[in-house]
């Protein structure tokens, strides 16, 4: 049962963590087209 909780954790945190990952990826490529501008708002 313990063992089970620790998977689902441990699964929930790796999932977290590329959801993350490439969603700040996608973020920093919008700002490359935006350019300068971007950093004001």
């Amino acid at each position: 049962m313990l063992q089970e909780i620790l998977a689902y954790i441990t699964l929930g945190i790796a999932v977290a963590f590329l959801f993350k990952k490439f969603f700040i990826k996608k973020k920093k490529k919008s700002d490359k087209n935006c350019g300068d501008d971007c950093n004001c708002h």
